[in-house]
């Protein structure tokens, strides 16, 4: 039958579609491979040294012993399913703890709730001591206030100068950046000062030893053109010290509603991310500055208030697609002792220990909580204020990878199987994009160190090499070549 359309009738229309696709691809491409941090911990300036993250670690480490000494203990403090069934009594914990040792596959079929907890709790312990922070932001914003200019000039320069001493001595995390004050009219010529005054400092301490990943975070923005504005400053300053061009990354803190919708009524998030002409990593969330700017009263400041549910989401909608991570905001209730013991005075009373104990794991539930929240919306990183957080953040993480491990890994082989055999007989898998998902969620979980790469192995039957191709795509391709 003659067609009424002849391919040469169509050719200009395909072009044109073609020269739309590509744009559209270079908009959104999609998640990369590089590892998102699960949180950023924020403290001022005047409170870092190259050995932050270490310091953080063992007065985390310390809460532990303090508050929560056992799996059992912890496991009910911040709410884990399955918790309220285990045992109170030491002895009966140390018990459990050796069975679970003697034959932990059993255990983990016929009593999960057990297993989950001394294996999220043994993990726990573990990254405090290898990895206790995995992202670190210095402060010259409110965790720093306003101070006299040469108090924080001097604090720019010491502090660029630490983190170059923790660069040498690989005491830094794996990310580490700057929060600079907004760029409004009454703070922005202190910001560019201490931002230049610090990277100048950096890049003649470093000598060549720069941190792979160094993010400048710019606070409260509403309009482009002040994303545009940081923008040629880093460039000029790349230039300057003769960094390598576009080392210098930023994140944005969406906190205003004038960062949602702009004075149009059209949303301002993508346009805020362009302005940054590829420099632009992450967009994160700050709770309290953004429901303020709702006016919403103090008490009802929090993480899980709708009006950050409606930002949050806008945030999804906009930045999909893009690359760019999200993150989450922080709890502001913190895991802190009510009572503390004079020096050289008298101990803290049993009932004084017992209330320090319920405002510590009240706390830690409460964190926790909120954490679920957001990664149950898709935010997988948010933020830390104390030390004594870090064990809730990595608890509440590695639940909610290790509670869907196996039918995550289940999911995932049946993807590969299916979607290879498809491609042996000439037919397109359209769902790759699930495969890509699940193959995400445990590039996720290795990274933050809830699941090990062998564990990933394992279960899933994919190699360590299909995993670091961190690809669905490039997987079956492999496979594919291989038959």
């Amino acid at each position: 039958m003659k067609r009424s359309l002849t391919p040469e009738s169509l050719r200009a229309l395909d072009a044109k579609l073609r020269e739309r696709h590509r744009d559209f691809a270079q908009l959104y491409p999609g998640p990369g491979n590089e590892r998102q941090p699960v949180h950023t911990v924020y403290a001022g300036a005047q409170l870092f040294h190259a050995d932050s993250a270490q310091r953080l670690g063992t007065y985390a480490l310390q809460s532990l012993d303090d508050y929560a000494p056992d799996f059992v203990t912890f496991a009910k403090a911040i709410g884990l399913d399955g918790a309220s069934e285990l045992p109170d009594a030491p002895a009966e914990i140390e018990r459990l703890e050796k069975y679970i040792d003697s034959d932990p596959d059993t255990f983990r079929k016929e009593s999960r709730a057990a297993w989950l907890a001394l294996t999220i709790y043994r993990r726990v312990r573990e990254k405090l001591g290898r990895e206790p922070v995995e992202d670190f932001r210095i402060d010259f914003e409110d965790g720093y206030g306003n101070r006299p200019e040469e108090e924080e000039d001097a604090h720019a320069i010491s502090t660029a100068q630490d983190l170059a001493a923790g660069a040498k001595a690989w005491t830094l995390p794996p990310f580490i950046g700057i929060r600079i004050k907004p760029f409004n009219e009454e703070l922005r010529g202190r910001s560019i000062r201490t931002l230049d005054l610090f990277v100048t400092a950096m890049a003649e301490a470093c000598a060549g030893a720069l941190p792979r990943h160094f993010h400048v975070t710019l606070p409260k923005v509403s309009l482009p053109e002040e994303v545009e504005a940081l923008v040629e400053i880093l460039d000029r300053l790349e230039s300057s010290l003769r960094l390598p061009g576009g080392w210098l990354r930023i994140e944005l803190m969406i906190e205003t509603s004038q960062s949602i919708l702009n004075s149009r009524g059209e949303s301002n998030l993508l346009a805020l991310v362009r302005s940054a002409n590829g420099r632009c990593v992450g967009a994160h969330f700050g709770t309290y500055d953004y429901t303020a700017s709702r006016n919403i009263t103090a008490a009802h400041q929090h993480m899980l208030h709708p009006s950050c549910d409606f930002a949050k989401e806008m945030m999804q909608v906009a930045l999909a697609g893009t690359g760019v991570w999200l993150s989450d905001g922080a709890t502001n209730i913190l895991p802190v002792p009510v009572h503390r013991a004079a020096k050289g005075g008298l101990p803290l009373t049993a009932a004084q220990a017992s209330e320090n104990r319920s405002a510590v794991h009240s706390a830690w539930r409460l964190h926790a909580h909120h954490i679920r929240h957001s990664l149950i919306a898709g935010f997988y990183q948010g933020w830390d204020l104390h030390p004594a957080q870090l064990p809730t953040r990595y608890a509440a993480v590695y639940s909610f990878f290790l509670s869907s491990l196996d039918s995550a890994a289940e999911r995932l082989r049946n993807f590969i199987e299916k979607a290879a055999q498809a491609t042996l007989v000439g037919e397109v898998f359209d769902d790759a994009a699930t495969g890509q998902g699940l193959l995400n969620y445990f590039l996720r979980a290795i990274n933050c160190g809830a699941v090990t790469a062998a564990e990933a192995q394992e279960l899933t039957g994919l190699a360590l090499e299909d995993l670091k191709l961190g690809s669905f795509a490039k997987i079956l391709d492999s496979r594919t070549r291989a038959k």
